[in-house]
Order: C-alpha cells, then sequence, then structure tokens
C-alpha cells in the first residue's frame, strides 16, 4: 500500500467555523483487512462500533477511509460531502484526491460528477481507454491515477455525499471491490448523517448562546428588555445582510454595536424618553 498523508480542505467544527488541517506526509504501513467469510463480517462489525463511537463529523470520515485503503483494493480514497448545495472535502488519504474533486466540480464532468446527478456508482476501468470524460481522464492519469470507482452516500431521505476509491493500476476495482465498496457506503452514511446532524444541533446550541450573550449586552448597556434586543440584533441582521449568529458573534467580541446601528438605537431612546417627559407634563398639567 502507498504512504498515506491527512488532508482537510475546507472543514467545519461544530461551531461552523472552517478548520484546515495540513500535515506532513508520513510513511506509513497500512494494515489489510481480510474480508472473506467470517472475517468479513468481524471486519464490518469493528467498523460500526468505530463509527459509532467516534466523537465527530471528522473523526467519522477519517474512519470510513481509513477502512477503504485497507479492505478494497485503492492507493487512495476520499469523501466529498453535500455542503449547502456545494460539494466539500472532509477526508481525503493524498491530496491528489482533492485534486481530482476539484478538477470534476469546476469543470462539471467525469464520474464523481455523473455519480452525484444519476445517484449511481460509476466505475472506470483503466482512465487511458475509457472514452466518456477525455479532458478528466487526461488530467487524473497526470496525477497517476489509473482507476476509478465512486459509490454515492444516500440514506433512506437524503444525499450525503461521494465516497471515491483511486488506484494507480488499471483494472484495480473487481465484483468484489464493488460489492464491498457498497457495503461501506451503507455504513458511512448513516455514520456521517448522524454525525452530521449532531454537528448542526450542537451549532445550533452554540448560536442560541450567542444570542442570549448579546442580548444580555444589549439590555444591560441600553436598557433594553429582552424582546427590544432582540429585534434590534434582528434588525441589523437583515439590514446587513448578515447571520443572527455572526452578529451575535461580533457584539459578543466587541462588546458593543457597529456606530451606525448605535447612533439608531440612541436616537430611538431617545425619542421615547421624550415622548415619556411629554405625557408626564400632560398628566401633571391634568392634575
Amino acid at each position: 500500500m502507498d504512504g498515506r498523508m491527512g488532508v482537510m480542505i475546507g472543514g467545519t467544527d461544530h461551531t461552523g467555523r472552517r478548520r484546515p488541517r495540513t500535515e506532513a506526509p508520513q510513511e506509513t504501513e497500512i494494515a489489510t483487512v481480510s474480508l472473506v467469510g467470517a472475517d468479513a463480517a468481524e471486519a464490518f462489525a469493528r467498523l460500526a462500533v468505530e463509527l459509532h463511537g467516534a466523537e465527530g463529523l471528522e473523526e467519522t470520515v477519517d474512519a470510513v477511509v481509513d477502512f477503504a485503503l485497507q479492505a478494497l483494493n485503492c492507493s487512495h480514497a476520499g469523501i466529498a460531502l453535500h455542503s449547502r448545495g456545494r460539494p466539500q472535502v472532509p477526508a481525503a488519504t493524498h491530496p491528489l484526491v482533492c485534486e481530482i474533486f476539484h478538477h470534476a466540480m469546476a469543470t462539471g464532468h467525469g464520474p464523481l460528477v455523473e455519480a452525484m446527478r444519476t445517484g449511481q456508482d460509476v466505475l472506470v476501468r483503466d482512465t487511458a481507454v475509457d472514452p466518456r470524460w477525455p479532458q478528466w481522464a487526461a488530467e487524473v492519469r497526470e496525477l497517476g491515477v489509473r482507476a476509478v470507482l465512486d459509490v454515492p452516500l444516500t440514506t433512506a431521505t437524503d444525499s450525503v455525499g461521494m465516497l471515491g476509491l483511486y488506484s494507480t493500476a488499471p483494472d484495480a476495482f473487481g465484483p468484489d471491490d464493488i460489492a464491498v465498496a457498497h457495503i461501506l457506503a451503507r455504513h458511512a452514511s448513516v455514520a456521517l448523517a448522524n454525525a452530521r446532524h449532531e454537528a448542526n444541533l450542537a451549532q445550533a446550541v452554540d448560536a442560541r448562546k450567542l444570542v442570549g450573550q448579546a442580548m444580555g449586552i444589549l439590555m444591560e448597556r441600553h436598557d433594553l428588555d429582552g424582546d427590544r434586543a432582540f429585534t434590534v440584533l434582528r434588525r441589523y441582521s437583515q439590514d446587513t445582510n448578515t447571520k443572527l449568529r455572526d452578529v451575535a458573534q461580533q457584539l459578543s467580541d466587541t462588546r458593543k454595536l457597529p456606530r451606525t446601528e448605535a447612533r439608531r438605537l440612541n436616537t430611538e431612546a431617545a425619542g421615547r424618553n421624550q415622548g415619556d417627559h411629554r405625557a408626564s407634563a400632560r398628566g401633571t398639567a391634568n392634575t
């Protein structure tokens, strides 16, 4: 097996912040997994346990590509996840996988795009002779890849992403490899969907905490009640086309509103005070 280098391209943690990872290459021996008879059942059972115990999306995708290298006749593997309509590459065993993914999405051609479009796996037995995507094949051949297998990651209700498998040898993926890839994809799809759901929940909790902190700052600094503080945050979010979470983060970091919004808020407060004074004066006059 080839040496592996872990890369993280465009990944995010549970707060939604970009978390790129660039590690130096590490030459390591990759143990193979026997997928014959009872050994196959045991290997996938271990994988299921590992995926279930993964602490987050990053560990989950790493476990999937690691298993692919051990169990399949591939030199490299990677995962592309659907993220707001655009693929994201959270795990790849070599930088060339990211190059292949990004080239396919930039040009709109290749087996990855075809598999995403049809929801069916796509096999390229040999990039030197496959006639379907000549420009893509030439680019991939220059990277040393001769065989490609792209398998969709789907659940009963959603399309999660793609599992890309790459070999430096032609005709590397036979019927057994394809069958194993399908089983791996089913395990990975469920695990990744669950990991993403948990990450989204954690991000939502963090967002609510941030909004609560920002509201507290406004209530203290500008003598507002909770409803009025939230209205100010939402108004600024809409006026500037900024996510409410980001507005709350900015206010929590700086402890103050942007100058234009602060002036607006002070003007409104002055208007309310004048109204209160006039009402008080009228009440006094009536008595």
